[in-house]
């Protein structure tokens, strides 16, 4: 194509938009954060407290009575019983 024809300046951008014009069709145009030394030693610290109560929560369960085993599984259940009829309640299901 000659540049008789052209409408606007060659050093112009083809889009006369002036929303950032990277490319990118999304509304979020911020670049990701990067995290610091800090944060991520605190997530770390988190997961491996997180590991640690679990497996001393194991520990102690293994230990239990079969009798306090079953008044366990018996409250576990009832208490997930009522949160699937309150959420089937909520979405009304």
């Amino acid at each position: 194509m000659s540049e008789s024809f052209r409408t606007s300046s060659a050093d112009q951008p083809w889009s006369t938009s002036h929303g950032g014009g990277n490319g990118s069709q999304s509304g979020f145009e911020q670049e990701p954060q990067e995290m610091d030394g800090g944060e991520a030693g605190k997530i770390v610290l988190a997961g491996v407290l997180g590991g640690l109560l679990s497996a001393a929560g194991y520990m102690i369960y293994r230990r239990l009575p079969e009798d306090q085993k079953e008044r366990l599984h018996s409250q576990v259940r009832s208490v997930v019983q009522q949160r699937i009829t309150e959420i089937r309640q909520n979405f009304n299901i």
